[in-house]
Order: C-alpha cells, then sequence, then structure tokens
C-alpha cells in the first residue's frame, strides 16, 4: 500500500471540521435576514464549516480514489459517535453544585442537546454516513465516465446528491427529537442546501487547485473502474 505525504493531512482536517460542525449545529441557528419567496432562511451554525468536509470528500475520492475516502469516512463517523457519546454520558452525570449556579445541566442541554441526545447521535450519524458515501460514490462514478473531464461538474453533481440526502435526513431527525422546532423545517433546509452547494460552487476553483497540486506532488489519479462501492468494505483496498 502506497504511503502519501498529505493524505493524513486531508484526513486530519476533515475529522476536525467535521467535529466542530456537529457542536456548532446544535449550539446556535443564525438567521441573516435573507428571505425567498417570503420564507425566512435560517441555518444551524454547523452550516457555516460543514461544507468544506464534502470538498475535502471531494478531493480524497478524485485524488487518492473511493476505498482510500472510504476510510476517511469511516474514520470521521468513528470520531463523531465518540464525541458524542461523551457529551452524552456528561449530560447523565451529576453536576458540581457551584457549575450547577452559573451553567447546569438546563443550559448544558439547551447547548449541547444537539450531541448529547441518544435519538439525534443515531440520526445525525446516519445523516453523514448517506451523504459522504453518496457524495463520494457519484463522484468516483463520474470521473470513470467523463475519462477524468469537467471536474467541476462532478464535485458540484455529487454534492447535490450527498449534501441533499445529509440535509433532509439531518433536518427532518433533528425535529423530531426537538432540537430544531418543526416550524423552521423548511426553512433550515432550504437555507442549509442552498448554502451548501453555494459553497462547493464558490470554492471550485480552490478545489481545482488543491486537487491539480495534490495529483503532481503525490503522483496519483485514481480511477475506480473495479472498486468494489461496499461501503462496509473497510479494506485498504479496492
Amino acid at each position: 500500500m502506497r504511503s502519501y505525504r498529505f493524505f493524513d493531512v486531508i484526513m486530519a482536517a476533515f475529522v476536525a471540521v467535521l467535529l466542530i460542525s456537529n457542536i456548532a449545529s446544535s449550539a446556535k441557528i443564525v438567521d441573516f435576514g435573507v428571505s425567498l419567496y417570503g420564507m425566512r432562511l435560517s441555518m444551524d451554525g454547523g452550516t457555516l464549516l460543514f461544507p468544506l468536509s464534502y470538498i475535502f470528500g471531494d478531493i480524497l475520492t478524485e485524488v487518492y480514489g473511493f476505498a482510500r475516502s472510504r476510510r476517511v469516512i469511516w474514520a470521521g463517523f468513528a470520531a463523531s459517535a465518540l464525541m458524542s457519546l461523551t457529551f452524552f454520558a456528561l449530560s447523565r452525570m451529576p453536576g458540581d453544585a457551584q457549575w450547577m449556579t452559573y451553567a447546569g445541566d438546563e443550559k448544558f442541554g439547551a447547548i449541547l442537546g444537539g450531541v448529547s441526545s441518544g435519538g439525534i447521535i443515531v440520526a445525525s450519524l446516519l445523516a453523514y454516513f448517506a451523504g459522504e458515501f453518496s457524495n463520494s460514490y457519484v463522484l468516483a462514478k463520474m470521473k470513470v465516465r467523463t475519462e477524468g473531464k469537467w471536474l467541476w461538474a462532478r464535485t458540484i453533481g455529487s454534492t447535490l446528491v450527498g449534501e441533499g440526502i445529509d440535509t433532509l435526513l439531518f433536518i427532518a431527525a433533528a425535529s423530531v427529537f426537538g432540537v430544531f422546532p418543526w416550524t423552521l423545517f423548511w426553512s433550515l433546509t432550504v437555507a442549509n442546501y442552498i448554502f451548501k452547494v453555494g459553497i462547493e460552487v464558490i470554492f471550485t476553483p480552490v478545489t481545482y487547485a488543491v486537487v491539480r497540486r495534490l495529483k503532481k506532488v503525490e503522483q496519483e489519479d485514481f480511477y475506480d473502474r473495479e472498486t468494489n462501492f461496499n461501503p462496509f468494505r473497510l479494506s485498504r483496498t479496492v
């Protein structure tokens, strides 16, 4: 198995973005005062950073292939699960008397409820799992079909699918478990989706530059022509 100069760096950045986004999603709902056909567009705080995880996912799949991207997605899944379980355990532990006077379990739950609630943990992980693997799969298949041409179409096309699945599943699950009110369902869903896809489009020139540089430095430009796309296959080979 080949070793690469920047693969571990990209994986670390991917996992960091994922964890920070998960916490920010529960911490605050943002409203910039923008409306679409009379519908106020609000979004959870994690949306500001989360689109970068899909850009990293595109870069990983485009340069290193689906199999290596699959391992990174599982690393992010494991890290998210550990973080959520840690906050869940904390929410069930008794608080220090002094801490309870200026913070308390009620404030803890209000801010970190989304990453400490048992139901939303499972739901958010499923949304991440389905969205990230859909994104990587679509990009890998499009690369083979286009013979490596039109990178912009692959990155944006895969994001349209992956972010759509992720956003719908996450907002719906978060609403079911009371993290977000149902009155904000469509506002959050539409705003999140537009913003996430918009970030992908805006960052396309950056993606091109990074992909071009990595392919040159790593001497790799993987095509998933014979790849096993089973997401549960953890082998380091295709």
